[in-house]
C-alpha cells in the first residue's frame, strides 16, 4: 500500500468499503443502487440456481452462494460496479475437481465443495498479504475492452437457446452458430413468445419509467403470465421448487484425508477466480472512469469464497452478467450488492413459492438485455485513430472469450498483454535528438524535420531499459544510426534517461559497442544518470575508473555545449605569440 494508504484507519485499510457505506449519501445515490440491487437481484436467483444445478448442487445452494459472499465484498472490495456470485466455469471446475473424490456422494460432494470454497479464500487472503495482485496491472485498455466485448457476445449466443426453448451444446463461436441455426426449426413457441415479450418489457421500461428496475418487472410480469395461463404445461421450462430459509452457518467438515488434494486444486481455483473477477472488475472500473486496488481485491475476493463457504455456498468471483445488470442500471456504490444481497434473502424467506413460476425464457431476454450495454464500439473507434494494431489485439481478446469461455481467455489476455510488454520494451522505439527553431529542448528529428542536427555529432535516445531481450537490439541500432551519419562521426551521445536499469548482459553490451565505436574513432559518451551508471560500471567490473569517467555528462545539453566547444577549438586558427 502507499504512503496515503497508510494514513488511513487500520480498519479502512482492511476494509475499503466501509468509508463509502458509513459516509453513505442517501438522498444522492440510494435510489439508484436501489433499482440496480433489485435489478441484480432479479438476475442473480435464478441465475444462481441455474448454476447451482450445473455444478451438481440442490438449487438453493446457488442462493447460498450470493447472500453473504455480496455482503462481504462490499465491505471489503473497492469496485462499485462488481457483483460476486458463482459462474459457469467456476461450477464446472469445482464439478470436476470434487466429483472424483466424492465418488457419488451428495454430502460428500457438498460438504468438499464448501471446503474448496475455504480453501480457496484463505489463498486469496494470502495471494493479498504477498501484494500479488500486480499480475493485473499487464492488461491494457484494448484488452479490457476487447475483454467485456467478447463477455457480451458470449452472453448473448448462450441466451438465444433460452429464448428458443432448446439447448446449445456447442463451445465454439462457429458451432454455436451453426447448432442455432440448425435447430432454429425447433423453437417453441410460448417459449419465444414470454421472451420476446420481456425483452418487449424491458426496452418499454427503460424508456417510459427509466427509475424503476426493467429486470425486476420483467421477471414477475412474465412469471404472473406464465403462471396465470399455465404455460408450464404448453412447454415453457419454469425454475420449479425452491425450499425456503436462510442457509445455516457453520464450518465445513470434510475428512482430513482429502486436505491435499483439495489444498492443490484450491490454489489453482483462486487464480482462476482472481483472474477472472479482475478482468471483469478492471474492465468496468475502467468503462467508469475509477480505479481499483487489485491487491486489497485479492483479499476482498478471499473474504467473499470464505463467506460463501460458512454459509453452505461454493466458490464464487466477479460475476459478468450482474455486474453489467448493476452498470446497465446505474448503480453508484457498493450498496447495490447490499440491496442486492437483502432481496435475495428475502426471497428465500418469503417468496420461494413464487419463484418457482419465473420462465427460463424471461431470464435469457433479461440477459441479452444487459449485454448490449457492454457493447463498446466508440472506444475501439477512438483507439483505431491512435494505435490500429491495438484494435486489433482487442478483436483478438474478443475472439478469445467467444472462442474459449471467459476463464479461458484470461489465458489469452495474459499472452496478449506480454506480448505487447515484449514488444514495447524488447523492440522499444528510438530517435535522433535535434533542435526545433522556436521550441525549448531536444526533439526527435522523425516527428520535426526540421529539427537541425549537428555535424559529426549524434544525440540518440533507446525509450527502454537495457537488459538480456532488448541488448543486442540495442547495440544494432547504435551501430545502424553510426553507420547511417551522414557526417564523419566524431561523438555518439546516448540520453541515458529513459534507460533506468541495466543488467549484466546490458552491461556487456554497452562494454562491446564502446569497443566497436573505438575501433571506428567514435567516442560513445551517455548523458544523464552519471551516479547510477558509475555504480552499475564499478559493481561489473567491466571498466576501470579512468575509461568511462570522461564519458559522462549529467545532462545531454552539457554534452552537446561540450562538443560544440571541442569543435571550436579544432577550427579555430592557434593565438599569435
Amino acid at each position: 500500500m502507499d504512503d496515503q494508504n497508510h494514513s488511513e484507519p487500520l480498519l479502512y485499510r482492511i476494509a475499503p468499503g466501509l468509508p463509502a457505506l458509513v459516509n453513505y449519501r442517501w438522498s444522492e445515490d440510494f435510489r439508484y443502487d436501489l433499482v440496480a440491487g433489485l435489478s441484480v437481484a432479479a438476475v442473480a436467483l435464478p441465475v444462481a440456481i441455474a448454476y447451482a444445478q450445473l455444478a451438481g448442487f440442490e438449487p438453493v445452494v446457488g442462493l447460498y452462494s450470493c447472500i453473504l459472499p455480496m455482503v462481504a465484498y462490499a465491505v471489503f472490495g473497492t469496485s462499485r460496479q462488481l457483483m460476486v456470485s458463482a459462474d459457469a466455469a467456476t461450477c464446472a471446475m469445482i464439478a470436476a475437481t470434487v466429483a472424483p473424490l466424492a465418488a457419488g456422494n451428495y454430502a460428500h460432494y457438498w460438504s468438499l465443495s464448501v471446503t474448496l470454497a475455504f480453501l480457496s479464500g484463505v489463498f486469496c487472503i494470502l495471494a493479498s498479504f504477498f501484494r500479488l495482485g500486480a499480475l493485473a496491472d499487464f492488461l491494457s485498455k484494448p484488452i479490457l475492452v476487447g475483454y467485456l466485448n467478447g463477455i457480451a457476445i458470449s452472453i448473448f449466443l448462450g441466451q438465444v437457446g433460452k429464448l428458443c426453448g432448446f439447448n446449445i451444446q456447442s463451445k465454439g463461436i462457429i458451432q454455436q452458430l451453426i447448432e442455432i441455426a440448425h435447430k432454429l426449426p425447433d423453437t417453441q413457441p410460448w417459449t419465444f413468445a414470454v421472451g420476446v415479450g420481456t425483452f418487449a418489457i424491458l426496452i418499454l421500461t427503460r424508456r417510459l419509467l427509466p427509475r424503476l428496475p426493467e429486470a425486476l418487472i420483467g421477471m414477475i410480469l412474465a412469471s404472473i403470465v406464465v403462471a396465470v395461463l399455465g404455460l408450464s404445461a404448453k412447454g415453457v421450462e419454469i425454475l420449479g421448487t425452491v425450499p425456503a430459509g436462510l442457509p445455516p452457518l457453520r464450518l465445513p467438515e470434510f475428512p482430513l484425508e482429502y486436505l491435499p488434494p483439495l489444498t492443490l486444486h484450491a490454489a489453482g481455483l483462486s487464480l482462476v477466480l482472481f483472474s477472472s473477477g479482475m478482468l471483469t472488475a478492471r474492465s468496468f472500473a475502467s468503462k467508469n472512469h475509477y480505479d481499483i486496488d487489485v491487491d486489497r481485491e485479492f483479499l476482498a475476493f478471499g473474504a467473499a469464497n470464505i463467506a460463501s463457504a460458512l454459509s453452505q455456498g461454493f466458490a464464487v468471483t466477479g460475476a459478468d452478467s450482474r455486474t453489467a445488470m448493476a452498470n446497465a442500471t446505474g448503480n453508484r456504490t457498493q450498496v447495490t450488492g447490499l440491496v442486492a444481497a437483502l432481496a435475495i434473502a428475502a426471497v428465500l424467506l418469503f417468496f420461494t413459492h413464487p419463484l418457482q413460476y419465473a420462465p427460463i425464457s424471461a431470464l435469457g431476454a433479461v440477459l441479452v438485455f444487459a449485454s448490449f450495454s457492454l457493447i463498446d464500439v466508440k472506444t475501439l473507434r477512438s483507439i483505431w485513430h491512435i494505435d490500429k494494431t491495438e484494435v486489433v489485439l482487442s478483436i483478438i481478446t474478443t475472439l478469445g472469450v467467444v472462442a474459449f469461455g471467459a476463464i479461458d481467455a484470461i489465458l489469452v489476455a495474459v499472452i496478449l498483454a506480454l506480448a505487447r510488454f515484449i514488444k514495447f520494451v524488447a523492440r522499444p522505439a528510438d530517435e535522433i535528438l535535434g533542435k526545433v527553431e522556436g521550441m525549448h529542448g531536444l526533439h526527435s528529428i522523425g516527428r520535426h524535420p526540421s529539427a537541425q542536427t549537428f555535424p559529426g555529432l549524434i544525440l540518440y535516445r533507446f525509450n527502454s531499459p537495457i537488459t538480456f531481450f532488448n541488448a543486442a537490439y540495442f547495440k544494432q541500432r547504435v551501430l545502424h544510426q553510426a553507420k547511417s551519419s551522414e557526417s564523419a562521426l566524431k561523438w555518439f551521445v546516448i540520453d541515458a534517461i529513459p534507460i533506468s536499469e541495466m543488467d549484466v548482459t546490458g552491461l556487456y553490451a554497452l562494454r562491446d559497442l564502446k569497443a566497436e565505436l573505438d575501433t571506428k574513432g567514435i567516442l560513445l559518451i551517455l548523458a544523464g544518470r552519471q551516479t547510477e551508471y558509475r555504480e552499475w560500471l564499478r559493481k561489473s567490473g567491466l571498466y576501470r575508473t579512468e575509461e568511462y569517467e570522461h564519458l559522462f555528462f549529467p545532462t545531454l545539453h552539457e554534452a552537446l555545449r561540450a562538443y560544440q566547444s571541442e569543435t571550436q577549438k579544432a577550427v579555430s586558427p592557434p593565438e599569435e605569440e
